[in-house]
């Protein structure tokens, strides 16, 4: 995935949140605007491979002071938003960086 692509499908409205997205969203008492504008300012942080479901990858960004990470996948010529959220620790220091794995995680 290309981070000026998803930026350019944000701006023509060529995306869409997954079920899951929406949840975390409202979980994470984020706006529509706020991810928005997360993406449209934001840097790919990761990239993964197709698992089964397709290439996604990690996007931070902030909607003014608040960092805001988006699991985008694709979803036909959509970017599907797979989930968002406020990184914090104990799975991320700052933004940019991931905390320590917990032994669940490291198990997987």
């Amino acid at each position: 995935m290309d981070i000026e692509e998803i930026k350019a499908k944000v701006r023509a409205d060529q995306y869409a949140y997954t079920h899951h997205a929406e949840i975390e969203r409202r979980a994470a008492e984020l706006t529509f605007a706020q991810v928005e504008e997360a993406l449209l300012n934001g840097e790919m942080l990761e990239q993964y491979p197709d698992t089964g479901r397709g290439e996604s990858c990690l996007v931070v960004g902030f909607a003014k002071e608040v960092p805001i990470h988006a699991v985008c996948g694709w979803r036909g010529e959509k970017v599907a938003l797979v989930t968002v959220y406020i990184p914090r620790p104990p799975k991320f220091v700052d933004p940019w960086t991931r905390g320590e794995k917990t032994n669940a995680e490291s198990a997987m």
